[in-house]
């Protein structure tokens, strides 16, 4: 698990390099990243409880994906990600653990998933509803 601002949650961004231009690939050799679902709900909960999922995702592309950072809005979220090249045809996941220790209510969270990909930032959102034990 990784705080906001550890530097072990980045790879080295040389290692990045997004042959796309903003109109049109220049290179026909591309990774692409394909998520089974971009969006996760955790449904009702007790306040205090903390809950984990797994983003799942292929790299559809041809070329190696490297994910060079896994962003989250909130410091109530870790984030586990894979830090070696994906091949082409191989699989992966991001796995997402929420902390729901001081919040109440409906929750939308999202953690930017940055990669060698067009488009570079992929944005992956989960929701959960916070009770108190009393209002449960």
């Amino acid at each position: 698990m990784w705080s906001c601002g550890s530097d072990e949650s980045k790879i080295n961004t040389g290692l990045v390099n997004n042959p796309a231009s903003a109109t049109e690939s220049k290179n026909n050799k591309e990774p692409k990243i394909e998520f089974k679902t971009l969006e996760h709900d955790f449904g009702k909960m007790i306040q205090g409880e903390q809950v984990s999922f797994t983003y799942k995702f292929k790299n559809t592309g041809n070329a190696p994906l490297i994910i060079s950072a896994v962003e989250k809005t909130c410091g109530c979220t870790d984030i586990k990600f894979p830090k070696e090249p994906i091949k082409p045809g191989d699989e992966g996941g991001i796995s997402i653990t929420y902390d729901s220790k001081g919040h109440k209510g409906f929750q939308n969270k999202r953690v930017i998933v940055k990669a060698n990909t067009n488009p570079s930032e992929t944005i992956l959102k989960f929701k959960a509803r916070v009770e108190t034990v009393d209002s449960y």
